[in-house]
């Protein structure tokens, strides 16, 4: 049962909220209504006996006695004349005895022995069987001043029958009334959930090649316009990386084609002939290289691939950022040496971060910048702390980057030299591969660069929180 609730459509949810809600809404309102209507009842019923009292006051002031009531009975009668539902009673002022009684069914026995002689008041109640009265009791005096206990009664079978006809019409009402309610919040639900079919279709409709479409929004409701843009987001952000992963999955096939095709056309060469061991060895040894430069290529890809989806958790620690950078240069000394490139690292600040991927950031920094510094001049590693954020600049003299590359140079597989980058080794996805780390870091890689002159890339930091530091 509750899995087709779960399962049931929206209208319905809200046409079945309705329907309860308005069923309280109407039961307390059929409350209220019932409990006025009763008090209305009694107030009207009281005023009838205080009437009819009034008047039987006047009537006993002109009886000589007790004794004569009897012999004035059409008077008293007069006082019922209309009012089938009215009973009256007198009793003597010390006994329970009937003096006389008049009325239908007065006769039968409705003195209330608990009556204290001296009270003057009203009371309702309601026997086993159903029948409701009202009573209106007291002491009274005659002519000779005597007084003489007397008990209106009101039969209130009129004003049952309108309590009981009112429950009926509520009872037989009140369905009708709660499924149409049930309907119209149906219908309503119905028509204003039009947009969501919209987007039903519309995603039912989405596929590869259909990724450029959106829902328009100018004509929809605020929350359901909300709910719209969150929707066309979605479908930018996954327009945009099908896209990534088509430009990406074209580069991958082209940077891997040029490996193989070498690799096929060399041994296919030297199978087409006999060779010597010494030719063979040589074929070999061109293999390993291609071989080499595939394996990098596919180990960086798994390196970015694991950065993007942050499967791999990050070791993060207080790390001197200097120092780390000192590390790199010392490793990288043989290099710059063969260019005659002079490190000079500056500066002092402590980042958290892992430092293994740090430094593989600084070492595709230095990397590229030893690649493309002009000979005999000094590549400058600084490292400062600018307010919230660490930097750490790599700047090289050189060529320098036209203005439309900054953006650029960090996508995978762009090459500013593209020749000149293959001869070396590089496969194009250094850069990339920063900015990866240094999204892993909450962090991010910028360049800066004047044509002729120098080339700056910047990584930025979080600073370290004082109170958060071990």
């Amino acid at each position: 049962m509750r899995t087709w609730i779960s399962r049931n459509s929206l209208a319905s949810h809200i046409a079945a909220a309705s329907a309860l809600f308005g069923l309280l809404v109407a039961g307390g309102a059929t409350t209220v209504a019932l409990w006025a209507l009763t008090q209305q009842l009694d107030a009207r019923s009281q005023a009838e006996l205080a009437g009819k009292r009034d008047l039987l006051a006047h009537l006993l002031s002109e009886v000589p006695s007790s004794t004569a009531i009897n012999e004035n009975r059409h008077r008293f009668e007069d006082l019922l004349i209309g009012h089938d539902d009215l009973q009256l009673m007198f009793m003597g002022a010390a006994s329970d005895q009937a003096i006389a009684t008049f009325g239908p069914g007065a006769s039968k026995g409705n003195v209330d022995s608990e009556i204290e002689p001296d009270e003057q008041s009203f009371r309702a109640w309601s026997a086993w069987s159903g029948q409701r009265q009202s009573k209106l009791q007291g002491t009274m005096s005659t002519a000779d001043g005597l007084p003489i206990r007397f008990e209106l009664a009101l039969d209130r079978r009129h004003d049952v029958r309108l309590l009981s006809g009112f429950m009926n019409a509520t009872l037989v009402g009140l369905p009708v009334l709660l499924l149409f309610v049930a309907v119209g919040a149906w219908l309503i639900a119905r028509t204003a959930l039009t947009p969501l079919r919209r987007f039903n279709r519309l995603a039912a409709s989405i596929g590869a090649k259909s990724l450029n479409q959106r829902l328009s929004t100018t004509t929809l409701p605020l929350e359901l316009a909300e709910l719209a843009e969150e929707f066309n987001g979605m479908l930018d952000r996954i327009d945009k990386g099908y896209r990534r992963l088509q430009d990406f999955s074209g580069d991958l096939a082209h940077e891997m084609r040029t490996p193989v095709a070498t690799l096929l056309g060399r041994t296919q060469v030297a199978l087409s002939q006999t060779r010597s061991a010494a030719d063979l060895q040589g074929v070999l040894e061109g293999n390993i290289e291609e071989l080499d430069r595939l394996a990098l290529l596919i180990s960086d890809m798994l390196f970015i691939a694991s950065s993007d989806s942050q499967a791999s958790p990050l070791h993060a620690r207080p790390l001197d950022l200097a120092q780390e950078a000192r590390r790199v240069t010392e490793f990288l000394s043989l290099i710059s040496d063969e260019k005659n490139l002079a490190l000079v690292v500056t500066g002092e600040a402590t980042i958290m971060g892992d430092s293994s991927l740090v430094q593989r950031a600084i070492t595709n920094l230095l990397s590229n910048a030893i690649r493309h510094a002009t000979g005999d001049s000094q590549i400058d590693v600084m490292v400062a702390e600018e307010g919230r954020h660490v930097t750490l600049a790599v700047s090289n003299h050189g060529e320098g980057l036209a203005p439309e590359e900054f953006d650029r140079i960090f996508d995978r597989f762009y090459r500013v030299d593209d020749g000149r980058a293959r001869s070396s080794g590089g496969t194009g996805l250094g850069l990339a591969i920063v900015r990866s780390i240094m999204s892993a870091h909450r962090g991010h890689v910028r360049v800066e660069s004047q044509q002729g002159v120098k080339t700056t890339f910047i990584l930025v930091f979080p600073a370290v929180d004082p109170a958060s530091a071990p």
